[in-house]
């Protein structure tokens, strides 16, 4: 994953996951939380997870550079 996806709940505990990030007007940042997983898919697995999403909400996943210190 190169680029960041978002995933929502269309139906009880169907996860939708489409590329890019996208975001409606009326939604802002609640916060964030860091990961440590293998690939972007494993990622979107957990960010369906969140409690959020049943009320209608969206995660939007990114991948995170690592630097060689």
């Amino acid at each position: 994953m190169t680029t960041a996806t978002t995933v929502r709940v269309s139906a009880p505990g169907t996860p939708v996951v489409s590329d890019g990030p996208f975001a409606e007007t009326k939604e802002q940042l609640g916060g964030y939380d860091v990961i440590d997983v293998a690939d972007g898919h494993e990622a979107a697995t957990w960010a369906a997870k969140m409690p959020h999403l049943a009320g209608g909400g969206g995660v939007e996943v990114r991948p995170i550079m690592e630097f060689d210190a």
